[in-house]
């Protein structure tokens, strides 16, 4: 791919800035830089990214570097997850959005595939199980042999594939929608299949069912339809928003015991787009389209500090005290905990993804954005308060298909944003270009030769439907020598 030269006008396509005077030659160049999915992994050691016409694999040091492995010519990638730090990835296409394919990326061969009868709408791994979800219908195979364990039908309509699965392997608890209507949740369990529904007021069906199983259960979590939910490390704990987004609650995976209840916002409703709990589940990140993104501590009462000796803090403890007698709706909003910090992000309505680590023996945050830039923060987790940016990241700084790994692009505040957004020219090392009318990584290096993957190629029970394997994008084996 050859340099662009500077644009005299500029416009923005899926993040990147940019635009010309022929209109659609370099709207289609620009269109491949388009972000169509980024996913961290189990434990927040990698990210993946995919896009028009390539995906890549990062990963996430102790010393807070995002490095490229592993860059891929491979078309039009909506769904990519890897196995925490293993050289497996599944991987869908929108060019075969009922296909999925599982890999090796650092050998380049595809280990199997299996096509379904609709489209595929979210891939979720652990070490034991890989879930595949329908929009009604979730199908469980077993990690080992990939073959088909259990098929969950009937599942209510579920258009954006929301689901969930716990990465612990004695709690391997997949969560999705149990209602398209209301906040419930079902909670399967996936390493003795089975699935338990409490019933409420009715103590002779809730032992007898408990006696015969394992449990799984229906939480009533919220009034309003889900958007986002996500596990603890342990898999004990869950967490969920629904479609209002004023409201984050945490729930026990094992009882459906409301543990936790966070107030996000109260004005305005919000689309949340991520939730991801810290390693030791004490704090809950909330991420959404608004400019801020919300750190909540999950402390019970006795472990909260208390509160100043002053007018604000005499002020809450009666309000709390007098909300048991006020209705419901009202009593909520004086009783749920705030957030204990925050980020303000400098691009607010991004589409984000989120995930929070420890490195160095401390709390981070790791902010994904859609517009190719990963931001890092530092939590306090003692004074709580706004976080600390401490780096950042364009992931577009490397070179599509390279053969060499290289260190991303690290910027400070706010300048990968701003010349995304058409800021003052800004030359970044590793041939990026950065202008006020365009940024956009550019590299003339050819991508590699693509060679035929071997594999098992399988039609899925629940289908009926013959896939043109031409049509779909072949995964090309790496350079020699790269990942030995």
């Amino acid at each position: 791919m050859s340099a662009l030269a500077n644009r005299p006008n500029s416009g923005a396509i899926g993040g990147v800035a940019g635009s010309s005077t022929d209109g659609s030659t370099d709207n289609n160049v620009l269109s491949q830089y388009k972000v169509l999915t980024l996913t961290f992994n189990q434990d927040c050691t990698s990210l993946a990214m995919g896009t028009r016409k390539t995906y890549a694999l990062f990963t996430i040091s102790q010393d807070n570097k995002i490095d490229e492995i592993y860059d891929c010519a491979y078309d039009d990638v909506c769904i990519i997850e890897r196995l925490f730090s293993s050289s497996l990835t599944a991987l869908v296409s929108n060019q075969a959005p009922r296909k999925l394919k599982v890999c090796h990326f650092k050998k380049g061969t595809e280990i199997c595939s299996y096509s379904f009868a609709n489209t595929i709408l979210a891939v979720k791994l652990n070490r034991l199980r890989l879930i595949v979800c329908l929009e009604e219908s979730i199908y469980i195979h077993n990690m080992r042999d990939m073959k088909v364990l259990h098929t969950i039908r009937d599942v209510p309509s579920n258009r954006e594939g929301l689901c969930a699965l716990s990465s612990n392997n004695e709690n391997s608890y997949l969560a999705y929608p149990g209602s398209s209507i209301t906040g419930e949740i079902q909670v399967f369990d996936t390493l003795n299949l089975v699935c338990r529904q409490m019933i409420k007021n009715c103590e002779d069906t809730y032992f007898a069912i408990v006696y015969i199983q394992k449990p799984g259960i229906m939480i009533s979590a919220h009034e309003s339809p889900l958007t986002a939910m996500a596990f603890d490390m342990t898999g004990t704990k869950l967490a969920t928003a629904s479609n209002k987004g004023t409201v984050i609650r945490v729930h026990s995976a094992i009882d459906g015991t409301r543990l936790f209840e966070f107030r996000r916002g109260v004005r305005r409703v919000a689309t949340i787009y991520s939730l991801a709990f810290s390693p030791d589940a004490m704090f809950l990140a909330a991420s959404s389209n608004t400019e801020t993104i919300h750190i909540f501590r999950l402390a019970n009462p006795k472990e909260k500090a208390p509160e100043e000796a002053t007018w604000m803090g005499y002020f809450g403890r009666k309000l709390s005290d007098v909300a048991h007698y006020l209705p419901k709706q009202t009593s909520e909003v004086l009783t749920q905990d705030r957030s204990f910090a925050f980020v303000h992000l400098q691009s607010p309505g991004m589409k984000t993804t989120i995930a929070m680590n420890v490195l160095n023996k401390t709390l981070k945050l790791f902010v994904a954005g859609y517009d190719g830039v990963v931001c890092v923060y530092e939590v306090n987790t003692i004074d709580g308060g706004e976080c600390k940016q401490i780096s950042q990241y364009l992931l577009f700084s490397m070179s599509p298909n390279t053969t060499n790994q290289q260190t991303l692009t690290t910027t400070t505040t706010s300048e990968a944003r701003n010349s995304l957004d058409g800021g003052s020219t800004r030359i970044y090392p590793n041939n990026v270009l950065a202008n006020d009318n365009a940024s956009i990584p550019l590299s003339s290096t050819p991508p590699p030769p693509t060679s035929p993957t071997s594999g098992r190629n399988l039609v899925h029970p629940s289908s009926n439907i013959s896939i043109d394997e031409q049509n779909f994008p072949r995964l090309p084996s790496p350079p020699q020598g790269v990942y030995d």
